[in-house]
């Protein structure tokens, strides 16, 4: 009896231990935490190439885009935020090879923030771009409220909450700023144009100016010749005289 208990014992023992699993050892344990790292450095190169991505595909001419914030932060908003992403997308770490690029266009965007006139002109074109969509939707008395209030507002809430809003803010305010930049270019277009025929201008003088100067070198070098030719043609003209008069002989 002994022996056939022990022996049921012995066959249940090694089952009951399978079905509950090996147990984890110290080595199973430092792969697993291996893999983790692995996964998770595989995750964050990941994330930040596709930083780099959003960083290049955002409107260049709107720095908010770019920083991923709105015209309510602060500066010290824009300073943290400039560096947490200076930091996640920097070429040494990210490889991305356009990084570089995405890292140029980032620091550009943190630097027309930080000018005070850059971040004011740029804050009231958004302005009147809320002020147009407002006028669009026909919400009257709406943009004499604050920003805040306005996306609290009922009308907000209706054409879809605060996301949708800001969606159409943000693409009007593109609308205005490729407006703006299509004039400023036009401007500078226009400017050097004039500056193009000024300088033609002025080049004409100085050559006008350069022909007469050396026209009048030429005649004060020939001014021996000419003294000379006039010379030989008066002597001549003297002499033809002289015969004509010379009286008859007999």
């Amino acid at each position: 009896m002994s022996t056939s208990t022990s022996s049921s014992k012995d066959v249940a023992g090694p089952s009951s231990t399978v079905s509950k699993g090996e147990p984890l050892t110290p080595h199973s344990s430092v792969v697993d935490a291996e893999l983790e790292k692995l996964l998770s450095r595989e995750a964050s190169a990941f994330q930040r190439e596709v930083e780099v991505e959003r960083i290049l595909k955002a409107f260049k001419l709107n720095p908010y885009d770019i920083l991923d914030l709105d015209e309510t932060a602060t500066q010290d908003d824009i300073k943290r935020k400039y560096r947490q992403l200076s930091l996640f997308i920097h070429p040494d770490k990210t490889p991305h090879p356009r990084a570089p690029d995405a890292f140029d266009i980032l620091k550009k965007a943190e630097s027309e923030l930080s000018e005070k006139a850059k971040r004011d002109e740029l804050d009231a074109l958004i302005a009147q771009a809320r002020t147009l969509l407002v006028r669009e939707m026909g919400w009257s008395g709406m943009n004499s409220k604050a920003i805040k209030e306005l996306e609290a507002s009922e009308e907000v809430i209706a054409l879809g909450g605060v996301k949708v809003w800001r969606e159409r803010v943000r693409a009007k305010t593109k609308e205005l700023l490729i407006d703006e930049e299509l004039r400023r270019r036009k401007a500078l277009q226009l400017a050097l144009a004039n500056e193009g025929l000024e300088a033609r201008k002025k080049d004409e003088e100085v050559a006008s100016r350069k022909r007469k100067a050396d026209e009048d070198k030429a005649w004060e070098a020939n001014r021996d010749q000419r003294v000379d030719s006039w010379r030989s043609f008066a002597n001549t003209s003297k002499k033809k005289k002289k015969s004509k008069t010379a009286p008859l002989l007999g």
